[in-house]
């Protein structure tokens, strides 16, 4: 008993160390792993930073998905004459854009620069262009994606990656004497290119269209002017390929709740009021382009005159009759028809002036607006041409509101003059690019 009482009056001294100890170690224990947690804390930290100053490293793309009250419009050619005017305005109307062209990047940053950036601090590069420089104001805003519409892996990556509201299909080749000589690029470039976004937008859930169509799908009609009810009947590979373009549009449209605007535009002159933009062909394609160019080419001294083809069509003064229309109002009427789009309703439109003016009269008005007394060469008709084209713009009038505000031919082509003169080698001109 007494050794029992003893041994545990000498027990509680040494279960208060082992009690004391092991708190003791617990404590260390519970210091090493709140050391060890801050510290992993503080490195994930680090390499958030590191990561974001990298020039690889990416967050989430604003394109990527819908954003309430903001319209993403996909532009297609919109490194194009047309095309360029157009994104441009949607940009002005604060929709979010991305261009798709096969342009030469190089052509691309001119463009950017000299037109979208004017008079704005730089801020970033555009997404998927090395060495582009841009200053828009809101880089959520605008993307340049460089690429081929004949390629459908390339068409679809761009699909799945972006979410768009809309597509303005504008890229085309697009010159009436080529496509007689050169046929197959013509349905390539625009029956099958046209396919293979028709295609993406159906599988990726894009439910509007703004094609961009012509009055060459027309033909030479026996009445005029043209309204839409005409029947069309394309006399050269353009217009056909065109045509063909439209109908599988139509077509597909009819089981699917697709809206889908169609705009059959006449002849396109003009530039950009405030001479941010104009047209520059490449150089091999002058011999193809429209009749402003080469009156400009010659006012310049590029070509030595103007050559007029055709002079015995039947019209008043023997040369083709045409419909001008000036791209501010081309643009505007893409914009009207944007706006009133309806899912599984199809719009058909002419855009045009609805006043006819021969190619006599255009050089007449060319010679005011440049100063320049053009030598003119008449010559035997081109392939694929017909006499007389001018729209009835009524319908466009009646269901979208538009009707065109630009219609003196001669301040049209003054305002284009002023750009050629300032940028004779178009976008290369004036450049100054810092990368």
């Amino acid at each position: 008993m007494l050794n029992y009482s003893r041994n545990r009056a000498h027990s509680k001294p040494n279960r208060s160390f082992s009690l004391e100890a092991m708190d003791l170690a617990d404590s260390r224990r519970k210091s090493n792993v709140t050391g060890k947690v801050l510290m992993a804390i503080s490195l994930i930290i680090l390499c958030i930073i590191i990561l974001k100053r990298s020039p690889n490293f990416s967050s989430p793309s604003p394109f990527s998905h819908r954003q309430p009250g903001v319209t993403h419009v996909l532009v297609t050619g919109g490194a194009g004459y047309i095309g360029s005017h157009a994104a441009l305005r949607l940009l002005k109307d604060s929709h979010r854009v991305t261009i798709v062209s096969n342009l030469k990047i190089d052509h691309w940053s001119r463009i950017i620069f000299s037109t979208f950036v004017a008079g704005q601090s730089f801020s970033r590069k555009p997404r998927c262009c090395k060495g582009s420089p841009t200053a828009i104001s809101d880089p959520a805003q605008l993307q340049f994606i460089y690429a081929d519409l004949g390629d459908a892996k390339a068409v679809n990556k761009i699909f799945s990656e972006n979410e768009f509201d809309a597509v303005m299909h504008f890229a085309a080749v697009a010159y009436v004497g080529e496509s007689t000589m050169d046929p197959l690029r013509y349905y390539h470039n625009i029956t099958s290119n046209t396919l293979m976004v028709l295609k993406a937008m159906a599988e990726h859930g894009v439910k509007t269209l703004i094609y961009s169509s012509t009055c060459a799908t027309y033909g030479e009609p026996k009445k005029m002017p043209i309204t839409e009810a005409t029947p069309q009947v394309p006399i050269n590979p353009y217009g056909k390929a065109k045509k063909m373009a439209e109908d599988m549009i139509i077509d597909f449209s009819k089981n699917s709740d697709m809206a889908v605007m169609v705009l059959r535009y006449f002849n396109v002159i003009g530039s950009d009021p405030e001479g941010r933009l104009g047209e520059a062909p490449r150089p091999e394609l002058r011999e193809h382009g429209r009749i402003s160019g080469a009156c400009f080419d010659a006012a310049l001294g590029i070509i030595p005159g103007l050559k007029v083809k055709g002079t015995d069509y039947k019209t008043a003064d023997g040369t083709c009759v045409r419909d001008y229309i000036d791209v501010t109002d081309l643009v505007d009427a893409h914009v009207k028809a944007l706006a009133h789009a309806k899912p599984k309703k199809v719009g058909i439109y002419n855009v045009g002036t609805g006043k006819g003016r021969s190619v006599k009269e255009f050089v007449e008005a060319c010679k005011k607006a440049t100063g320049v007394d053009i030598k003119v060469e008449y010559l035997d008709r081109r392939p694929g041409d017909y006499a007389e084209v001018y729209s009835d713009p009524s319908k466009i009038l009646r269901e979208l509101n538009w009707t065109a505000q630009y219609t003196n031919l001669q301040e049209s082509l003054q305002t284009a003059w002023r750009w050629q003169k300032s940028h004779r080698n178009g976008y290369g001109t004036r450049m100054s690019l810092h990368s």
